[in-house]
């Protein structure tokens, strides 16, 4: 079966209450404590997002930026967001002192969650990283995506599609347990992670297999808690219980992933990609394993984008 109809359309038979992006915003509204400092804030996208997110009482936002934009932008899109005392607008003179600002916000516990708006990724990675006032939190920095594929049964994350390029054994394990504290706080008491590779069988060849491997055998050993980790295992497997039927594949994980470890960011970059335009997905997403949540969207997200992973980002701040 085709990897995009198996996540369009999920399998046949399935009975479960649908777990979508929704919930984990209605989440997000009951934690009552999260502020987000917002770096480079006059972005119509973001302001959209700012909006929507203070109406449902989401947070409280600090908004560093160009103020002239700002307001010029939100009297155009938001006029009441004007008054709003859940707002405070904080003039800079560069898109640099913004990222600084809003990252030493945080440091400083002025607000819980970082957002990055109307900047390039690397210049607020940089503040993210300064060795003075960054949010270093000695681990590996991951990216954690949510998706919400229409007809499929439940959301499920995966990791990384953005931050490690070709991250080795030991920063695997670390992004699995970064994305496995996003998936507990999000109500996923106990995820299933499925290490991805083509085949499910271990090949001197491909290092992606051995590290599966490698993976299941830390979490057997109780190296890696709080999760079950079944791999190499191949996407059909991972998400399909017809599939893995089909391969005569039988264990835990198989079917019903709640995490997709992708080997490398190119993997994980296309299969991005592919739920987006392909499959139509719904997606939030975070940088996990720093001192705080970092949302860190692209400029061309949508703001219903930005929402979603605002909300994931405050989700988390009860980790």
């Amino acid at each position: 079966m085709h990897i995009i109809n198996l996540l369009i359309n999920g399998d046949k038979g399935v009975e479960a209450t649908r777990m979508d992006l929704d919930l984990i915003v209605n989440m997000a509204t009951r934690m009552n404590n999260a502020t987000v400092a917002v770096a480079v804030a006059e972005d119509t996208e973001v302001l959209e997002a700012v909006s929507i997110a203070v109406e449902k009482k989401l947070a409280k936002f600090i908004l560093f930026g160009d103020s002239e934009q700002i307001h010029l932008l939100l009297r155009k899109h938001a006029p009441r967001l004007l008054e709003n005392t859940d707002i405070y607008i904080k003039n800079v003179s560069s898109p640099v002192e913004a990222c600084s600002l809003a990252v030493k916000a945080v440091k400083n516990h002025e607000a819980t969650v970082l957002m990055k708006g109307n900047v390039a990724t690397s210049t607020i990675l940089k503040e993210v990283l300064n060795k003075d006032y960054g949010l270093r939190a000695g681990k590996v920095l991951s990216h954690v995506a949510v998706f919400e594929v229409p007809n499929y049964d439940r959301f499920f994350l995966l990791t990384d599609a953005a931050m490690n390029i070709a991250p080795t054994l030991e920063q695997k394990e670390q992004i699995v347990q970064n994305a496995v504290q996003l998936a507990q706080s999000i109500g996923i008491e106990y995820p299933k992670v499925a290490a991805l590779a083509a085949v499910e069988v271990l090949n001197p060849s491909m290092q992606a297999t051995i590290d599966a491997a490698a993976l299941k055998e830390k979490n057997r050993n109780g190296e890696i808690s709080g999760c079950i980790i079944e791999g190499p295992l191949a996407l059909d497997i991972a998400v399909s219980k017809e599939a893995a039927k089909h391969k005569k594949v039988e264990n835990e994980v198989a079917g019903s992933a709640d995490i997709l470890l992708v080997p490398n960011i190119e993997t994980g970059n296309a299969l991005y990609k592919s739920m987006i335009y392909f499959a139509n997905a719904q997606v939030g997403a975070m940088i996990a394993g720093a001192a705080a949540p970092i949302v860190l969207t692209s400029r061309s997200d949508s703001a219903k984008s930005k929402l979603y992973s605002l909300a994931l980002a405050i989700c988390s701040t009860k980790i």
